[in-house]
């Protein structure tokens, strides 16, 4: 009798194994992605091929090698770095939780259980008024995943892992863009810098010839105070340049994972990004971009925890057990006579339970169609910054093409100015227009030239780019 007991549960927890296949949990399959077309990028110029510059490594991007070094730099200490990894490391834990959820849960440890008993009780006076009893029990518990629940959980904890790395793969492409962006942005700066002091020095000089030309009746005191304007009007320019720069230099110390300090760097001039402009299909940003991906993995992730919270509804089949040493005597615990053992197995369907379960099923019905429509909404942010960064670099060529002539042609109309202010054939306000216009001008083709170097740093990050 005791054999075939033995045989029915061992039969009950086998049959569980057997209609796992029958009652599997729904297969994720990709949505149809209307927002993926050939329209997602808004260009007249738009490559139909698979070559795309996001798949070049950030090494080959960028040539200087002190913003090489100091990507490297940034990439090893920058905290947000430092952060998305301990949440991979979290959400690895998690993993390794699911996996386990296939296995049984087993439990063993000593008891003492002193019971005072009345003694008009049926036992009491049996035992005297009370009893100790010694045990040492295992307790195992095993729940048969039917319903595909445990593996449903699984795969949600290894989806969150997936999306955490791709998280830190955002992480990491963002940082590399930033950057890059706040380097050129402080080489950009010093340009200016240089420019304004080197006006600065040109005013100082004609407020001297301009008091000369006062003293020879050539221009009137507003001329000279004119002058003195611009002069000081300079002088602000290059106190607030400087503060600029000290600022940004704080702000990229932080990226670098450091305290404030001054950032080694070269010129604006020596920056060059050869690497063609080659943005593929929009497709590919489903395999590229890692924010894309994290928002894929989100999905499957609600995917996956609405399985599990479909499953809640149907019974759940736990085999039991439990087994050790019971003795009312301590020194005969570990008799043989003291073994005992338990086989059970329960089928428990949830009838009532206060909405507890419908609840959960709706929750995570609710929060898998907002995960699919982050997943929408990112790709279509991530088309729009694409189109954005084209858009950008394509504005910037023209403007620096423009910039030049312009510059080119206020200098000229300043140097003439200044000729014939000393020949006395024009008026003092025009020589002080052209010089303004001249530096306003110069310094707009500074900013040109750093808008188009970072438009293709955000063209790079926008494609997928700075994680391979």
């Amino acid at each position: 009798m005791r054999k075939n007991s033995i045989y029915k549960l061992l039969l009950a927890g086998a049959i569980p194994l057997l209609l796992v296949s029958c009652f599997a949990a729904k297969e994720y399959e990709r949505p149809e992605m209307e927002e993926v077309s050939e329209e997602l990028y808004r260009t007249d110029n738009l490559p139909q091929d698979s070559l795309n510059m996001a798949m070049i490594s950030w090494t080959e991007i960028f040539t200087d090698p002190i913003l090489k070094n100091h990507i490297e730099e940034g990439l090893e200490n920058n905290i947000d770095i430092r952060i998305a990894i301990q949440q991979m490391l979290a959400a690895e834990a998690y993993v390794k939780q699911g996996k386990a959820g296939f296995f049984p849960t087993l439990n063993v440890g000593p008891a003492i259980n002193h019971q005072i008993l009345s003694r008009n009780s049926q036992f009491g006076s049996f035992f005297d008024g009370s009893i100790t009893q010694y045990d040492i029990t295992g307790n195992l518990s095993w729940e048969a995943d039917i319903w595909g629940k445990i593996r449903s959980n699984e795969r949600a904890f290894t989806a969150a892992y997936l999306q955490s790395e791709a998280a830190h793969k955002a992480v990491k492409t963002q940082l590399i863009a930033t950057m890059a962006n706040t380097y050129y942005q402080l080489l950009s700066l010093d340009e200016q810098l240089r420019i304004a002091e080197e006006t600065l020095e040109t005013r100082k000089s004609s407020l001297e010839t301009t008091e000369a030309l006062k003293d020879a009746g050539n221009v009137t005191e507003v001329g000279v105070q004119q002058t003195k304007a611009q002069l000081h009007t300079a002088e602000a320019l290059v106190v607030d340049l400087k503060n600029q720069i000290r600022l940004l230099e704080n702000s990229f110390s932080i990226l670098l994972g450091e305290g404030p300090q001054q950032v080694k760097r070269t010129d604006l001039s020596k920056q060059a990004i050869n690497t063609p402009l080659n943005t593929g299909v929009p497709s590919q940003l489903l395999r590229n971009r890692p924010d894309v991906i994290a928002a894929e993995y989100g999905l499957i992730n609600a995917f996956e925890l609405t399985n599990a919270a479909r499953a809640d509804f149907y019974p759940s089949l736990t085999v039991t057990a439990s087994g050790g040493f019971q003795s009312l005597e301590l020194d005969k615990l570990l008799n043989a006579n003291s073994l005992f053992a338990n086989l059970g197995a329960s089928l428990l369907q949830p009838i009532f339970n206060k909405r507890q379960i419908k609840t959960q099923y709706e929750v995570s019905q609710a929060q898998q169609q907002e995960a699919l429509l982050n997943f929408k909404q990112t790709i279509l942010v991530a088309g729009r910054e694409v189109s954005d960064a084209l858009s950008n670099y394509n504005a910037s060529a023209e403007r620096i093409s423009i910039l030049k002539n312009e510059y080119e042609a206020y200098n000229k109309a300043s140097d003439y100015s200044e000729e014939l202010l000393n020949n006395g054939l024009v008026n003092y306000l025009e020589v002080l227009t052209a010089r303004e216009n001249a530096l306003n001008s110069q310094l707009n083709l500074i900013n040109a030239e750093y808008n188009k170097l970072s438009s293709i740093v955000n063209l790079y990050k926008a494609l997928g780019g700075g994680w391979q």
